[in-house]
Formats: C-alpha cells, sequence, structure tokens
C-alpha cells in the first residue's frame, strides 16, 4: 500500500500491467476489473500509461495489417490499406468515370 499526502491509502498496481492490458486495447474499467478498481480510478492515475499501451497496441495491430498485405498478398487488406492510408475509393459515380470510352468499328 502506498500513501498519499493526504493520508489515504492507495492499492500497489503494478504500471507495467496496466500497459500490457491497454496495448490489448482494454478498456478503463476492463483494465479496473483486473485491478480490482473502478475504470475511472484507473484513468485518473494511469491515463498516461494507458495512453502509452493503447499507442503500443495500434503500432502492433498495424504492423500485422501491413504483413498480411504485403507479405501474404491479402487482397482485402490491400484495398482497406489503399483507401485508409492513400485515399482510394470505389465509387463508380465519381466524376473520373464519367467520360465516354471512344467506340471503334471493327475493319
Amino acid at each position: 500500500m502506498i500513501t498519499n499526502n493526504k493520508g489515504k491509502k492507495y492499492k500497489t498496481i503494478d504500471k507495467d500491467q496496466v500497459k500490457k492490458l491497454a496495448s490489448l486495447m482494454c478498456t478503463y474499467d476492463e483494465i479496473g476489473y483486473v485491478l480490482g478498481m473502478s475504470g475511472e480510478n484507473v484513468k485518473k492515475r494511469f491515463k498516461k500509461v494507458v495512453d502509452e499501451g493503447q499507442a503500443i497496441g495500434k503500432e502492433s495491430l498495424r504492423r500485422a495489417q501491413f504483413k498480411k498485405a504485403v507479405e501474404a498478398g491479402d487482397t482485402r487488406m490491400l484495398i482497406f490499406l489503399g483507401k485508409n492510408y492513400l485515399g482510394q475509393k470505389d465509387d463508380p459515380n465519381s466524376s473520373e468515370n464519367l467520360e465516354v470510352l471512344p467506340w471503334e468499328e471493327d475493319k
């Protein structure tokens, strides 16, 4: 137990465990459940640690998506990443597709 300057006792919490749970994209309430405290208290005491853990989780997810798209050649993932990172889209009504193609007769 840790006592703050007002005499209130706090349960000792392992910050690495908080960060690991956050890297799995757990919510404050889920982290609190594991630690035996409320999600609000987790947010008050460990917001910075949770933010760092969630950033690590997002980085891992992004790395896995790129690996699946590029190394495994997953077409759906390539399309998803192209739309989200390159601004590509499937819009049959876009102005780029309105030009009539030339018609040529076979001679």
